[in-house]
């Protein structure tokens, strides 16, 4: 692995265990998950904790992330990552990807819960094949790097770009990479080209680089 590639899989990593710990808000009919939103952006977190209280005793998946993210970042009441695994294991089980991936992250770390690639990587796949996009990040890293699965670059060349399509710019570099060099995907000067261009439309002066040696190789 390149040097340029590491420190883009580092950047992915850290940018989706980040993006787990964020409460999320969906369009939604239930009265309790949207006046908890409200108190929890109005920093009222012991309301925000009854309401997600009540609508996740009624089985609602996004009002059980809430409130597994507030328990385990002790929001509004001491920590309780026991209970909080259990809410966000609950609201992964419904199928919402946010808690999916939040869960196999878990897993991944083995924070709160006994580390085991399998099942981060089982997670991981859950939400990915919902279209979430850092579930797709990870998932492929893990068939990269042959964690908690036996190593596929075919599958990781898979997911990647998967991720590159909805934006991800650090995938669409790892791609264009792949497509250079024929890893999980038929070497494609052209592919490479164009993902790298992708990469470098977002601001990566490495991506711009690539391409444009990328652009020397192609026919006139």
């Amino acid at each position: 692995m390149s040097a340029r590639l590491a420190v883009v899989f580092c950047l992915l990593l850290a940018f989706g265990a980040a993006a787990a710990n964020r409460l999320q808000i969906v369009p939604d009919d239930d009265a309790d998950v949207t006046a908890g939103w409200a108190a929890y952006r109005a920093n009222d977190f012991s309301q925000a904790l009854v309401h997600y209280r009540r609508a996740a005793d009624r089985n609602q998946r996004v009002a059980q992330f809430n409130l597994a993210v507030m328990l385990l970042g002790g929001e509004g009441t001491p920590a309780d990552p026991a209970s909080g695994v259990v809410w966000l294991r609950k609201s992964a089980d419904l199928g919402f990807p946010q808690a999916q991936f939040a869960l196999a992250l878990l897993y991944e770390r083995g924070e709160h819960l006994a580390r085991s690639q399998s099942e981060a990587t089982a997670w991981f796949h859950r939400a990915a094949e919902q279209g979430f996009r850092d579930a797709q990040v990870s998932l492929a890293t893990q068939y990269f790097l042959g964690r908690g699965a036996p190593r596929d670059y075919e599958r990781a060349a898979h997911w990647y770009e998967r991720a590159a399509e909805q934006g991800d710019e650090g995938s669409a570099y790892i791609v264009a990479s792949l497509y250079e060099k024929g890893d999980g995907v038929a070497r494609d000067s052209t592919r490479a080209w164009y993902w790298y261009s992708r990469a470098a439309a977002g601001g990566d002066p490495a991506a711009a680089i690539k391409a444009r040696e990328m652009r020397e190789l192609l026919p006139r």
